[in-house]
């Protein structure tokens, strides 16, 4: 992952875009090897399965991709 003070120009392009494809539960996304999903409160089930249809559907080119994990990060 990029250092936090790096800019993410990749990351705040798909912030913008996840809204207006249904996915509004996000505050900000960060992006590497990895997508680092943030959300303002606590993080429900509802709200993992709504990172996993992200994933599946909109982070990921399920052609040559695999989701492979949705987890909370605790020790955040």
């Amino acid at each position: 992952m990029p250092k936090p003070e790096i800019l993410d120009p990749q990351g705040k392009a798909v912030a913008g875009a996840l809204p207006r494809l249904g996915f509004g539960q996000f505050a900000s996304v960060r992006q590497g090897k990895r997508f680092e999903l943030e959300v303002d409160g606590p993080v429900t089930e509802e709200i993992l399965a709504a990172a996993r249809e992200a994933g599946e559907h909109v982070l990921s080119n399920p052609v040559i991709e695999d989701v492979v994990a949705v987890y909370e990060d605790t020790e955040a």
